[in-house]
Formats: C-alpha cells, sequence, structure tokens
C-alpha cells in the first residue's frame, strides 16, 4: 500500500511544477511486480490526472495572482502555453505529458476556460497512453 501511495504522490506532483519522476517511480514497481500493472498504471494516472487539474483549476480560478512571485508558472511559461492553446486548441492537450510545456498547457486549458469534462477525457488519455507505453517497454525489456 505505501508503494502505491509513493507512486499516486510522485505521479500528481509530476503533473504540477513540483520536481518528481513519476516514471522512475512506476519503473521500479513495475519491475519489482509488487502489484498488478494495472493498479499500477490506474493509481500513475490518476495522481497524475488530478495534478493536471490543479493547474486547470490555476488557470481557471487564480489567474489573479499570476503577477506574485510565488504563483507557480512563469509569465513565458505561461505565454508560450498560451501559443499553443491558441493554435491547435483542445487537441494540444495531448501533449499535457511531455516535459515542460504539459503542465504549463494544463494552466492554459483553465485560462482559455477549456470545459472541464473535455479537459478530463482528453488529459486522462495522454497521461494513460504514456504511462501504458512506458509499462509496455519495461515488459518488453525484462522479458
Amino acid at each position: 500500500m505505501l508503494s502505491l501511495t509513493g507512486l499516486f504522490l510522485a505521479a500528481f506532483l509530476a503533473a504540477t511544477l513540483i520536481p518528481a519522476q513519476s516514471e522512475a517511480v512506476l519503473v521500479t514497481l513495475l519491475l519489482a511486480k509488487a502489484q498488478p500493472v494495472w493498479l499500477l498504471l490506474a493509481v500513475a494516472t490518476l495522481g497524475n490526472v488530478l495534478g493536471s487539474l490543479v493547474n486547470w483549476a490555476a488557470g481557471r480560478f487564480l489567474m489573479r495572482f499570476a503577477g506574485h512571485r510565488r504563483f507557480p508558472f512563469t509569465p513565458a511559461q505561461m505565454a508560450r502555453a498560451q501559443g499553443w492553446y491558441q493554435r491547435w486548441g483542445w487537441f494540444s492537450l495531448f501533449a499535457s505529458w511531455v516535459p515542460v510545456i504539459g503542465d504549463p498547457l494544463t494552466l492554459a486549458a483553465g485560462i482559455m476556460r477549456e470545459p472541464l469534462w473535455r479537459f478530463l477525457i482528453v488529459v486522462t488519455l495522454a497521461k494513460f497512453g504514456r504511462y501504458a507505453i512506458l509499462a509496455l517497454l519495461v515488459a518488453n525489456a525484462s522479458a
């Protein structure tokens, strides 16, 4: 149970700007084979999606604090993410798993008032897809 909690927290934090390596935790747990693969994928995906939801909520409801020094995104990150979002729309959320640009994209989705239902569907597919591919790679490498 402790391993699942650690995986959830790593995945949650990795979706925010707090440095965390959910992939390393997931790979370690996959190699240990202490939990079923489906459970590890579900926990990692849930944590990562909920972390992205925090970013969406920050964009949606906390932008009035954007100039504050403790706001989690720099103006350059926000401008880049908004540019992507304006160009590609909600399709850009399929890149929400990509390091460096994914987290600001989820913030931009909130700023641009992306409907929560679509945000959750697309981000869940993207985050799960990344973890599922990683699990396949680990399974093939350890076979």
